[in-house]
């Protein structure tokens, strides 16, 4: 499961990479269109790393894996890898309403399904597990996933805002989640 999902995610961070093109002309300012796409690219790929790094470290604490948890992790992947398209998208526009919300859409649901892989994990080990114990209340997995509600509508009133809130999210996991790391070794 880790393999195939470490591959999904090398995957979904090369297909971003490809859809950046190369900018017409040599001169510096030849970057100002290309720069909202770029800006999109870093935000994507922090998210993306994010999500990399605390998947590694909760499925290496992690000691049984059942149908439940590989559809779970599916459905992860699945949010995950529409994250170049909205990321294009919101790039393509200059952060206009519709794909930046569309964008915090797609955040929000791979945040539930983060969620619900985590929690499946967790029936699977009992909570009393050490698991479940390494878990525990999951604030900032919540905490990101209201944030990413608040962006989502206020994208509607002011698209930057929204943006800056789904930023916000990614600065608060910039720092890796400790959670599972002595659970992992």
């Amino acid at each position: 499961m880790e393999a195939f999902s470490d591959g999904v995610l090398a995957i979904i961070i090369t297909i971003m990479v490809l859809e950046m093109k190369v900018p017409h002309g040599n001169s510096i300012q030849a970057l100002r269109p290309v720069l909202p796409v770029f800006i999109s690219y870093v935000l994507s790929f922090v998210h993306i790393a994010i999500y990399w790094n605390n998947h590694h470290h909760m499925i290496h604490a992690a000691h049984k894996i059942n149908g439940t948890v590989l559809w779970a992790n599916t459905h992860l992947l699945f949010w995950l890898s529409l994250i170049p398209f909205v990321t294009g998208w919101m790039g393509e526009n200059n952060f206009t309403t519709w794909p930046v919300a569309l964008y915090g859409m797609v955040l929000i649901m791979a945040s539930i399904a983060y969620y619900l892989l985590a929690h499946c994990l967790m029936d699977l080990h009992g909570k009393d597990s050490d698991f479940s114990m390494a878990l525990g209340s999951d604030r900032k997995g919540k905490a990101s996933t209201f944030i990413y509600a608040l962006g989502i509508g206020l994208s509607f009133l002011y698209p930057l805002l929204g943006l800056t809130l789904y930023f916000l999210v990614a600065v608060m996991w910039f720092i890796p989640d400790k959670r599972f790391e002595n659970e992992s070794r």
